[in-house]
């Protein structure tokens, strides 16, 4: 599918696009591979780790600027869009800025996708998108509810977009395995609850998710990773099992368990063997067969969230995991 194809990035020097590029130009081999962002440091250093590969491009630019997008966009076959404003304090304290990249920068990408004869685009969406309780999660509901109403916007033309979501990266920068690995040696680590559970996906895990929703999607479909749960205070223990915990309460806009498909979406949901498929409300496309696939209804009132998961990581596969990726853990 994306041999010999030109494929642009949205905030593509981020921690997913760090992984995405070397694994997609490892698998199989795309004519380009454009990474767009707006952070110039971010790109230089980026560009390092290409150096001497032509198939890799740097724009730099903004999801705000529809003229610039227009331009990156040209002759583009593909779009990942991971460009966002994420981190929740951020975005309490600058609602307007948040406002302007996460949902008027969706509308200008699907404005300026469509009228550039882009195929396909898969948006990264987020837990906190579903049920949100803070901007930023509320900013990605309405993110992805604009990508998934884009390919009626579409109208006659061929683009069609999906969203893939999921909960907390492991490794990945200001993540909380990397904070806690860098506090460890104070003896004592910051737990906000101990009931607290989070979601545990590698960054190939989610690169893997977004290459699947390329190959399967018809438009409007949002994927969720079926993904292990684990309790942050079993997490901590792996991490420094000399440290004491010291639980110092719920911030701001946090939610004690992470949730991704909500008791709302289950009419719509579908099963599948690696991941759950919530279909688009409108045009009866919940009900079409080619969206459908072999997928089985969930039951009426599910809900995917971290604390009733049915499978969970062992503090053996944590501890695997962080041996393997020491050396890149919070890097990227």
């Amino acid at each position: 599918m994306f041999d010999n194809a030109s494929i642009l990035i949205t905030g593509g020097t981020g921690s997913f696009g760090n992984t995405f590029v070397p694994m997609i130009l490892a698998k199989y081999n795309p004519r380009r591979v454009i990474i767009y962002s707006r952070d110039e440091m971010k790109q230089w250093d980026m560009a390092k780790k290409f150096e001497g590969d032509p198939r890799v491009r740097f724009f730099i630019g903004d999801v705000r600027d529809k003229d610039r997008l227009y331009r990156a966009l040209d002759g583009v076959d593909y779009v990942v869009h991971a460009a966002a404003t994420k981190i929740v304090p951020t975005a309490e304290y600058n609602p307007f800025e948040c406002v302007k990249t996460n949902i008027n920068g969706a509308m200008n990408l699907i404005d300026a996708c469509i009228d550039k004869g882009v195929k396909r685009v898969v948006a990264l969406s987020t837990d906190k998108a579903s049920s949100p309780i803070n901007l930023y999660g509320a900013t990605k509901l309405a993110s992805d509810k604009l990508f998934v109403s884009g390919n009626s916007y579409a109208g006659g033309h061929d683009t069609r977009f999906a969203v893939v979501r999921y909960g907390n990266v492991m490794g990945s920068r200001g993540s909380v395995i990397p904070f806690f690995m860098s506090i460890k040696d104070k003896g004592t680590l910051p737990i906000t609850d101990e009931r607290m559970t989070r979601f545990m996906i590698s960054l190939e895990e989610g690169v893997e998710l977004v290459w699947h929703a390329f190959e399967d999607m018809e438009g409007g479909e949002i994927y969720v990773k079926k993904i292990p749960s684990m309790k942050v205070t079993d997490l901590a223990r792996v991490v420094a099992p000399e440290a004491k915990q010291k639980i110092i309460g719920i911030r701001p806009g946090e939610k004690l368990h992470e949730q991704m498909i909500s008791a709302e979406d289950s009419y719509y949901t579908y099963d599948y063997p690696e991941h759950y498929k919530i279909l688009p409300v409108i045009n009866n496309w919940s009900s079409c067969e080619k969206r459908i696939k072999d997928g089985k209804k969930v039951p009426e009132g599910f809900v995917y969230s971290s604390d009733n998961n049915t499978e969970w990581m062992s503090d053996e596969e944590l501890q695997a995991w962080i041996d393997k990726n020491r050396e890149k853990i919070g890097s990227i």
